[in-house]
């Protein structure tokens, strides 16, 4: 049988698992299914062709020859798009979308993406060029259209993920980034 304390105990890690579940989902951290098989998504990650494009087209935002070793370049194609979606779409994005004028949405963008999405290429100018940073809005108003959508950021993260393994790939195919060796 269990005693007075065995229960009080049961119940203070239920209530903080509630509360992490609850943080979780407050961030955008819900899976949605219906999400994936979409005509939407597979459009947005085919557009990563286009992004990469541009990227070398017009903006080059690396030198002509670019060197990078593995463990940088997964982070740049795993981490930071991760941690980036998180902060922006997931908390930024999230929080202002619970605000009314952040809901309203024109030809889908809602006025919380526009504002994440402003917000994210402004702190790209701390490290990038300008025009890298302007480059940076359209990537931004799809991941964000994802997490509206989707209310999750795992779409986001998925796609952004996806761009940036793209641009290194463009870097590799053009010859200005040598392969990382293993």
């Amino acid at each position: 049988m269990k005693n007075r304390s065995d229960i009080e105990q049961g119940r203070a890690g239920s209530a903080k698992t509630s509360i992490i579940r609850g943080v979780l989902h407050e961030v955008g951290f819900n899976y949605q299914p219906g999400c994936y098989p979409n005509y939407r998504f597979v459009l947005a990650m085919m557009a990563g062709i286009l992004v990469v494009g541009i990227m070398h087209g017009w903006v080059k935002p690396y030198p002509a020859q670019f060197e990078i070793g593995l463990m940088p370049l997964l982070s740049l194609i795993i981490w930071q798009p991760f941690i980036e979606e998180v902060l922006f779409r997931g908390i930024i994005q999230g929080q202002i979308g619970k605000r009314k004028w952040g809901k309203h949405a024109w030809l889908g963008i809602s006025n919380a993406n526009l504002v994440t999405s402003i917000l994210f290429a402004a702190i790209h100018v701390v490290h990038d060029s300008p025009l890298f940073a302007l480059s940076v809005i359209a990537p931004s108003l799809v991941f964000g259209y994802f997490r509206d959508y989707c209310n999750s950021v795992y779409p986001s993260i998925l796609i952004h993920c996806a761009y940036n393994a793209m641009v290194f790939g463009g870097l590799i195919l053009n010859g200005n980034m040598k392969l990382p060796s293993l």
